[in-house]
């Protein structure tokens, strides 16, 4: 199944898409894409539907965040050799961790702003994974079947706010706007070897990254699994799992970094694409 949610910032209701590539409201069905929703049991019942007779949603609809009430949202640096090297860094020897504030979250499609202050913010484009089901000291061969599904994830970067100062990883990841996630979360049996999805983007037409989730240093079950021994992962938790080569930050003679006006694309083959345009913060 392809779910999306869609309305008015942090009113959304859940949708569903149907055979044809239309989309259905679960509004009625289920209050959110949230918790025990996302389980195993849950998503068996919305599978159970007859979803060409759900509601449409009609006209033009603004597309939320894919997954509501994220309790967590963890994500993993230079997790691409090729990324660690064009930064200068090494290839870490276990995943390297951060969180990425909530509050950051919002729609595919939804203004990103530049943050006041900001010098140096840049792009990544991340596979997301989204937890179905309570994971905690789970091995990598059980990992795959605590995951609901997966989706798209901008995982944007004030490249000064994390790496100067104090360089706290946080500060320059967790910026309104920063984890534009979405449109759709696509089921984990529709994507059946996460390790071999096309992942790429675009600002204003120029493509600056183009890679394949293969090439990761630790895979999709690792990382759950990894995670889940020093915390308990619940429905609905969120993990960006690192971005390919080709961040502003590692561009050649220079580094290249948004600026508002302009407009990123970017996509996961089965996963759907997002647009976004930059504007100043408020």
């Amino acid at each position: 199944m392809k779910l999306f949610r869609y309305g008015e910032l942090g009113r959304e209701k859940p949708g569903v898409v149907d055979s044809n590539g239309g989309l259905r409201s679960l509004a009625g069905v289920v209050d959110d894409l949230r918790g025990d929703v996302l389980s195993p049991a849950g998503l068996a019942r919305l599978r159970a539907l007859d979803i060409e007779s759900l509601p449409r949603v009609e006209g033009s609809v603004r597309f939320g965040a894919c997954v509501g009430g994220v309790g967590k949202f963890l994500c993993i640096g230079l997790n691409y050799a090729d990324h660690a090297a064009e930064t200068g860094a090494q290839v870490p020897a276990e995943p390297v961790v951060f969180s990425k504030a909530t509050s950051a979250i919002c729609g595919p499609f939804d203004d990103v702003e530049i943050p006041r202050g900001a010098q140096k913010t840049d792009w990544e484009v991340e596979l997301g994974v989204v937890i179905g089901s309570k994971a905690k000291h789970v091995t990598p061969e059980r990992a795959l079947e605590h995951v609901a599904g997966y989706c798209v994830i901008n995982d944007l970067s004030e490249r000064a706010f994390q790496l100067e100062g104090t360089g706290q990883w946080v500060k320059g990841k967790s910026c309104d706007t920063f984890g534009p996630m979405g449109p759709y979360l696509v089921t984990r049996d529709e994507v059946p070897d996460p390790q071999d999805l096309h992942l790429w983007l675009e600002v204003d037409g120029r493509r600056f990254q183009d890679g394949n989730t293969k090439t990761m240093v630790f895979g999709v079950a690792f990382l759950v699994s990894y995670l889940s021994r020093f915390m308990s992962l619940h429905p609905g938790d969120v993990i960006s799992t690192g971005t390919p080569p080709g961040v502003g930050l590692g561009q050649k003679p220079e580094p290249i970094y948004l600026r508002a006006g302009q407009v990123m694309r970017l996509g996961i083959d089965g996963l759907g694409e997002q647009r976004q345009r930059t504007v100043p913060s408020e």
